[in-house]
């Protein structure tokens, strides 16, 4: 039976998926606080010499409620909702020990702080103050059949029984916080990697390569060599159409590893989109021209382990920028004008062109 909800909490009830899971998370911290929480109230009950419906109510509140709650909620149609519930029962309870304690002072408002403490930590927007409001009336409840008492004063017996509970939840809490600060800051790195990257390529994406080809640019115009080639498949349609997108995305990563291989230190490359990547290189017109006929070469000699009789072959266009002030729109222009004619050439060529439109011919 058990089983049979959990599959539907998990499909078709929209719970968050962080949070389907709630009521099992709860259960260990619930256990632990609230059989803590009832340590001082029982000191302060035999205090005051209490009958023994207040001793068996808070005995049920500390040690049986939390396993009642755990299995309340595994056998609900919908967990995380039963929970939500059991969150608020938790913070009545607490409210219900405190006439019954004749509100002493710490152990109370210790109850009250860490009931709603640990709604804050559940995650759960709001939750914190509708608990509020059942607790204020269970608190309501139990001062019309207890009677309205008050003895604020802490003994000192009471104050060290307040004590593990204070201790311990504020460290199990600082845990639980760090884990979730650890967790967040790992998928903060891992977003940050899938930005900078393409999934299927592993180069880098289009957003992040125009941002470093920027700085390279901005090095440029500081004295330093730059050069940006893009880099075409030929007939990447054809082999689509062909051979399936299956093989045309390991002709696309066969590529990409070309390029790797090949590349100076300090450049960049990135896919575009579609068939077509880019690379900004620290260094001059010719060696870039070079550079680009290694990748044309590697590419026509690239074997594909799930094809090897395929051959592709790619056209390259290589620039350097066209002025000092050049920006990064009119310097992708003008090694664009070199792809084109390099593929008007009949494509598997190199063509660079060269500030002051000088170019050289596209060429093996």
């Amino acid at each position: 039976m058990g089983r049979n909800h959990h599959r539907e909490d998990g499909d078709g009830t929209g719970v968050p998926p962080h949070l389907r899971n709630l009521h099992r998370r709860t259960y260990p911290m619930r256990t632990l606080g609230m059989g803590l929480a009832v340590l001082p109230v029982l000191v302060v009950l035999h205090e005051l010499d209490a009958g023994w419906p207040a001793w068996a109510w808070t005995l049920f509140c500390g040690l049986a409620w939390p396993h009642v709650a755990r299995l309340r909620a595994h056998y609900s149609r919908v967990p995380y909702r039963a929970e939500l519930t059991n969150f608020m029962i938790d913070s009545a309870m607490a409210g219900s020990l405190a006439p019954i304690m004749h509100f002493n002072l710490l152990p109370s408002a210790m109850l009250v702080t860490v009931a709603t403490a640990d709604k804050i930590n559940a995650g759960v927007r709001g939750l914190w103050s509708r608990s509020l409001l059942g607790m204020l009336a269970a608190m309501l409840v139990m001062t019309l059949l207890a009677g309205l008492h008050f003895d604020i004063a802490t003994s000192t017996s009471v104050l060290l029984a307040c004590l593990p509970l204070m201790v311990i939840h504020a460290l199990t809490v600082s845990a639980s916080s760090y884990r979730l600060v650890r967790k967040v800051q790992k998928q903060n790195l891992r977003l940050d990697e899938l930005t900078r990257s393409d999934s299927l390529t592993g180069l880098q994406s289009r957003d992040h390569w125009q941002q470093q080809a920027g700085s390279m640019l901005a090095s440029h115009a500081a004295g330093q060599p730059a050069s940006m080639l893009l880099v075409d498949v030929d007939l990447f349609k054809a082999i689509n159409d062909r051979h399936g997108h299956a093989i045309g995305d390991d002709v696309l990563r066969g590529i990409a590893g070309v390029i790797r291989a090949s590349l100076p230190e300090g450049s960049h490359a990135g896919r575009l989109g579609g068939d077509e990547f880019a690379i900004v290189m620290p260094v001059a017109a010719e060696q870039a021209h070079g550079i680009a006929e290694g990748i044309r070469i590697g590419v026509a000699t690239l074997d594909l382990p799930t094809l090897p009789s395929l051959r592709s072959s790619v056209s390259i266009g290589s620039a350097e920028p066209p002025t000092i002030q050049a920006d990064l729109r009119s310097w992708m222009e003008a090694a664009d004008h070199a792809l084109y004619r390099a593929k008007a050439a009949g494509r598997d060529r190199v063509a660079s062109t060269y500030p002051g439109d000088g170019t050289l011919p596209a060429m093996h």
